[in-house]
């Protein structure tokens, strides 16, 4: 097993959408960024990344390349989970935290867990996000920006295991991925 982690932080700003977990939010401000800033979700790809060893997210998607702006960062953890895939590790699961005094985030999180799960093709009960608020310290508590931290553990096609009926008996995550190098994926 392989265990990853991530953290991001963005600047609150007006004029712009909040989005966390690929979930347009209501409020006044929104984060500062080169893509849509969606802090949870670059910490979720950071902990992908670093659990595999394939660097971060400013390696893969830099700041610097103009195709990368505004883009939705659901759609580049798409393609971390394509990276995953052909390097053969398979997501065990995420547990993910979003740092920020406002607005309140839990009428979202259902869907933001739905967004990620959808984009790496896992299965929901693999991913677990939560929100929690500095009681007003710091600049998340002032509410100057949010944060975010992430936990991913990986493994490898290697490491599961095989019944005679050659299926894979997943440790943590339920059915059948069709994962690159698995002897049980099919051609589409």
């Amino acid at each position: 097993m392989r265990v990853g982690m991530g953290y991001d932080v963005h600047k609150l700003i007006e004029g712009r959408d909040l989005i966390l977990g690929g979930v347009n939010i209501p409020y006044e401000k929104g984060l500062l960024g080169h893509s849509d800033a969606d802090v949870i979700v670059h910490a979720i790809m950071d902990s992908i990344l670093g659990a595999a060893a394939l660097g971060d997210i400013g390696k893969h998607f830099p700041d610097t390349d103009s195709s990368y702006k505004g883009v939705s960062s659901i759609n580049l953890l798409k393609q971390v989970a394509k990276l995953i895939e052909e390097n053969m590790y398979i997501i065990e699961n995420i547990d993910a935290t979003i740092v920020a005094q406002k607005p309140k985030l839990l009428p979202y999180i259902p869907k933001m867990i739905e967004n990620v799960a959808d984009a790496l093709k896992i299965p929901v009960n693999c991913v677990n996000i939560k929100a929690t608020t500095e009681e007003g310290l710091g600049f998340t508590g002032s509410g100057e920006g949010i944060s975010a931290h992430s936990i991913c553990a990986l493994n490898t096609i290697a490491d599961y295991r095989y019944n005679e009926g050659n299926t894979r008996k997943f440790p943590a995550c339920e059915g059948c991925h069709g994962c690159a190098g698995c002897p049980n994926k099919t051609e589409e």
